[in-house]
C-alpha cells in the first residue's frame, strides 16, 4: 500500500517542505552516483556521516544525529521518503508556520535517532534516511487530520487499484507495521530502522500536542469532524488526444461549501456544536 496524494491542499506555498526535498536530492546526488559502484567507498562515507548507535553512545560522531537524516541508501529509499514528505509535509508547514515546521522536522529526526539508539545501543550498523523525521510529520498529521482523505495504491498480485481511505487508517496501519516489524527483527543485524520510524512518529504526536490543545483539542476534532479546516479537493482523470497518458487534474470538491478558508490559529469554541463528535463518528464527507 503506497500513498499517492491527499485531498488536503495547503493554503500557502510550503517553501520549507520543498526546500527539504531539494536539499535531500542534492545531497544524495553529491555522493551516491559516484560512490555506489564501490561498497568500500560508500561504507567509508557512511562511517563518517551516518549514525552508528554504539559510537554515539561513546560520545563520538555526535554530528551524525543530524547528518544521517539527510542521507539515503539508494534511489528507491530517497524517492519513497520524498514522496511521503511531499504528501504530508505541506499541511504541517501550513499549520505550524515555516520556521516552526523546520524546527519540528529536525526535532522529530533527532527523536527518531534516539529511538534507534535505545533499541540497539550496541549496534555498529550505520543508519541513514529522512524517514524518522518524516514519521514525525505523519504522526502530527494524524493528530490534526485523522479523517483527511488519502489516495493509496494497492498492489495484490495482478490487482492494481487506487483506493481513497481516511488518514487514520493509512497512518495507523503504517505505525502498526513499524511496531510489529521492530519487535520481530534483530536491530544489530541491520535492515530497516523500524524503531527510528516508531520513535519519530510518537515524537511527532507529542511535539504538536500543545498546538492541538491550544486549538481546542477534542473540540477541534468536533468542530471539523477530524477533517481539514478548509475545502478538500477531488482528482479528475482527463484523457488527451495528443498523449496516451491520462492527466490528473485537481479541482475543488463538490461538497465544498461557501465558507471561507479557516484561520488555523483560531480555537473553535467549546460547546459550539451539540453532542461532541469524534473524528470516527461520521459527519461530513
Amino acid at each position: 500500500m503506497f500513498p499517492l496524494r491527499d485531498h488536503n491542499p495547503s493554503n500557502r506555498p510550503p517553501f520549507v517542505t520543498w526546500g527539504l526535498i531539494v536539499l535531500n536530492v542534492l545531497i544524495f546526488l553529491s555522493y551516491y552516483p559516484a560512490l555506489s559502484g564501490s561498497e568500500r567507498l560508500l561504507m567509508g562515507f557512511y562511517a563518517d556521516w551516518a549514525l552508528v548507535p554504539a559510537e554515539v553512545l561513546r560520545g563520538q560522531d555526535g554530528h551524525t544525529v543530524i547528518t544521517s537524516m539527510f542521507l539515503h541508501g539508494g534511489w528507491m529509499h530517497l524517492i519513497g521518503n520524498m514522496l511521503f514528505l511531499y504528501i504530508f509535509g505541506d499541511n504541517l508547514e501550513d499549520l505550524l508556520g515555516h520556521v516552526t515546521f523546520l524546527g519540528f522536522y529536525l526535532a522529530s529526526g533527532v527523536a527518531a535517532a534516539a529511538g534507534q539508539i535505545i533499541a540497539g545501543p550496541g549496534s555498529t550498523v550505520p543508519m541513514v534516511g529522512a524517514s524518522g523525521a518524516i514519521a514525525g510529520v505523519m504522526g502530527a498529521y494524524l493528530l490534526f487530520f485523522p479523517r483527511a482523505r488519502i489516495d493509496v495504491l494497492v498492489i495484490i498480485v495482478f490487482l492494481i487499484r487506487v483506493f481513497t481511505i481516511p488518514a487514520w487508517l493509512m497512518l495507523g496501519l503504517w505505525f502498526g507495521l513499524q511496531l510489529v516489524n521492530g519487535l520481530s527483527m534483530d536491530v544489530a543485524g541491520g535492515g530497516v530502522a523500524y524503531w527510528a520510524h516508531a520513535g519519530g512518529f510518537v515524537a511527532g504526536v507529542l511535539l504538536v500536542l500543545p498546538a492541538w490543545l491550544r486549538r481546542g483539542g477534542p473540540d477541534y476534532w468536533a468542530h471539523w469532524h477530524g477533517k481539514p479546516p478548509h475545502d478538500e479537493v477531488e482528482y479528475v482523470m482527463e484523457r488527451s488526444r495528443r498523449s496516451p497518458i491520462p492527466r490528473v487534474r485537481q479541482v475543488r470538491s463538490d461538497r465544498a461549501s461557501t465558507r471561507p478558508l479557516a484561520d488555523l490559529s483560531r480555537i473553535p469554541r467549546s460547546g459550539s456544536r451539540r453532542g461532541p463528535r469524534t473524528p470516527w463518528s461520521g459527519g461530513r464527507d
